[in-house]
């Protein structure tokens, strides 16, 4: 991964590789907002570093101006991101950079957001700040990959999780899963729970294992995750752990216009969200799904099974990262289930390769993670466009106002 352009001063790309190491201080998501990283610069010295802590607190530039020892007037602030210009739940940050000034502003690329798109710089230029991008924009694109595919893509951020045995199995031929993988394995899964806005698992997944699809952390202090369930038939249990202790509107129950309005009924009165998605026979659309996340402003979704609903994102092209995790076991079975089962390829040379591949270890597990469609796999579709889905500009600028 390339971390700056060839003619980027190495000046630029070590103290934006510093800003980029700041904004990766929180350990839990900081959705909807970005994650951003500060650096205050002058004659070789830093004066100031900030991050951004998540929702309603400083941006990171405001932090670095704050913690700034002496004065910043003519040093250069090196961003992950462009600074804003709108006022949200705080006040805009150009105009603070231009208060105190600041002579240059180094950052990776323009925001998405279409809030901001420009206006920053556009901002800072206008006041004679000079502005200079293309620093460490892989890193910069990597660090913020939800946020980037949510304003880009216009939908979440999906990762595929799933463990499996040696010989590619997810349960026993009796339904049996607890537990594939060992406990540091899953105490990984926890963290990237911390990370996402949501867990999406399949009715299946509900009724045979009755998840709690909840971060359990250590002190763990962060927001949970919202949880969705995809149960065209609604035939989720009303005691299910997943719909247990949650705030209302938390849970989201993805189902059909034929579930039993009954059961709508039941749902909707225990403080539940429903969202009557299309489908036929009790099966969703999944495109029709992630559009209404999309809406619901839903930057990132970790997919945790079943197999069917697994099949169906790799399908419709909407999963951008894999995390897939190897036990040396083998269960064999002629029952027992794969990790993806309804989507498949017919000749090996079809098979999808994934990008900028990690593989680690955690105990005897191996887990392989890499990117598959979107802006970060090798496979990239379309992206989504408001003639195709059912958002629209507006709808993305009420999501984007929160931060």
């Amino acid at each position: 991964m390339a971390s700056a352009t060839p003619d980027v001063p190495e000046q630029d790309a070590v103290f934006m590789r510093r800003a980029l190491q700041l904004a990766r201080c929180v350990a839990h998501r900081v959705s909807p907002n970005p994650r951003v990283g500060a650096v205050i610069v002058k004659d070789g010295r830093v004066l100031g570093e900030g991050y951004h802590r998540g929702p309603g607190h400083p941006h990171a530039e405001i932090e670095a101006l704050q913690q700034a020892s002496g004065d910043v007037k003519g040093a250069t602030l090196y961003v992950t991101l462009e600074p804003c210009c709108h006022y949200g739940r705080t006040p805009p940050c150009a105009p603070a950079l231009i208060e105190r000034g600041i002579r240059r502003v180094v950052a990776p690329f323009a925001d998405p957001n279409p809030l901001v798109s420009g206006r920053g710089f556009e901002m800072l230029r206008e006041n004679g700040i000079t502005v200079d991008t293309g620093v460490c924009v892989e890193e910069a694109m990597r660090l913020n990959e939800a946020f980037m595919t949510f304003h880009v893509l216009r939908r979440p951020f999906i990762v595929s999780k799933w463990a499996m045995t040696l010989d590619g199995r997810i349960a026993t031929d009796s339904g049996h899963s607890k537990w594939v993988s060992n406990e540091e394995s899953r105490t990984y899964v926890q963290e990237i729970r911390a990370q996402v806005d949501a867990i999406l698992v399949g009715i299946g997944t509900v009724l045979v294992d009755n998840p709690r699809l909840s971060v359990r952390l250590p002190g763990y202090t962060g927001e949970q995750p919202r949880r969705i369930i995809a149960d065209g038939n609604l035939r989720i249990p009303l005691r299910a752990r997943c719909l247990e202790g949650v705030p209302p509107g938390h849970c989201i129950i993805a189902t059909t216009a034929g579930a039993p309005k009954d059961r709508m009924a039941r749902l909707r009165d225990a403080g539940h969200t429903l969202l009557v998605t299309s489908g036929k026979k009790g099966l969703i659309d999944t495109r029709s799904l992630i559009r209404e996340l999309y809406a619901l402003g839903i930057q990132s979704v970790l997919c945790e099974g079943g197999s069917s609903l697994n099949g169906s994102l790799y399908e419709c092209q909407l999963v951008d990262k894999l995390v897939a995790f190897i036990a040396p076991k083998i269960v064999g079975g002629c029952a027992s289930k794969a990790p993806i089962t309804g989507w498949g390829v017919d000749t090996m040379h079809r098979a999808l390769r994934l990008g900028n591949l990690t593989v680690r270890q955690f105990g005897t597990d191996i887990c392989v993670e890499g990117y598959v469609f979107g802006l970060f796999g090798p496979a990239q579709p379309e992206p989504v466009r408001s003639g195709d889905a059912d958002t629209t500009d507006d709808a993305a600028s009420q999501v984007a106002t929160e931060y």
